[in-house]
């Protein structure tokens, strides 16, 4: 790819996550693979829907400024880690999608057979253990799915995706914020319809005409992957629970629940009158 192919195609990616609400601010950064020896990255401190070619900077694989006037982003490592565990990788993306991170901070994983496109394209999300965004803490956690996965879920952090090139690494941005956007929808409805395993093991059979090589799967209703392989050892898992085991804690199911039921409660009481006991009284709709 030429460098002004790059970095027209950084600028177009910085620019889409943007306008969709990916990122705020100066959040996120994007990264292209050059050569063997050369990578092309963002500055620090910019807004990405705002990117010019002069704000791209390339580095080497060592993190020094090979060309640009500009400090590259911190988190440059995370970028820097994938491209020398993952030779067919060439798009780097890292953003804070509002759902897809909301669900790393409730500490869901996006696992369920739920959606064929995600099925096929991503297996499944795992969340990826907290680490001081732009230090090796935040790095190492990833190294462990990075041969597996082509997206994270970073705890209470947000998300990272890769592909064949940095366009189809930000589509799979795209793909995780809609997933975990129906998701959520279904978990408030009250429902969750999971495909079954002879319907996964169609859409599986589909990866190769669409070139994804990655390994993850998603996890069936019985609590294992549609491999039945075990799930230490495949299965994208949830991070350590911090809070004291001895304090039992609401299944996810029964807190999606509880907040659920909170809500109606709250939108009930915008439309309705006090009781007799002062206590909101929802009148019923005719």
């Amino acid at each position: 790819m030429t460098l002004q192919q790059a970095k027209a195609d950084i600028i177009h990616v910085g620019r889409r996550m943007y306008e969709r609400g990916y990122v705020a601010s100066n959040d996120g950064n994007i990264s292209v693979r050059l050569s063997e020896d050369r990578l092309l990255v963002t500055m620090t401190g910019v807004s990405k829907g705002f990117l010019t070619p002069e704000q791209l900077i390339v580095i080497d694989y060592d993190g020094n400024v090979v060309s640009g006037r500009f400090k590259p982003s911190s988190e440059i490592k995370m970028h820097l880690m994938v491209y020398q565990e993952r030779s067919d990788v060439n798009g780097v993306a890292h953003a804070h999608p509002p759902t897809a991170t909301g669900f790393s901070v409730a500490g869901i994983p996006l696992t369920e057979c739920l959606l064929p496109e995600v099925i096929v394209a991503l297996g499944s999300v795992p969340i990826v253990e907290y680490g001081l965004p732009g230090t090796m803490e935040l790095v190492e956690p990833i190294r462990k799915f990075v041969h597996d996965y082509d997206a994270y879920l970073l705890e209470n952090h947000g998300a990272l995706t890769i592909g064949p090139d940095v366009i189809n690494a930000y589509h799979k941005m795209e793909t995780m914020e809609h997933f975990a956007n129906i998701a959520l929808t279904a978990r408030l409805l009250g429902n969750v319809n999971s495909l079954g395993k002879k319907d996964v093991d169609n859409l599986i059979g589909l990866r190769d005409r669409f070139g994804v090589t990655t390994k993850a799967v998603c996890q069936l209703q019985n609590g294992h992957n549609i491999n039945d392989q075990s799930v230490a050892d495949s299965q994208p898992i949830m991070p350590p629970n911090k809070k004291d085991s001895a304090n039992e804690q609401p299944s996810q199911d029964e807190l999606v629940r509880l907040i659920t039921r909170e809500v109606v409660n709250r939108l009930g009481a915008g439309g309705s009158e006090s009781g007799d006991d002062g206590q909101a009284k929802i009148i019923p709709v005719r």
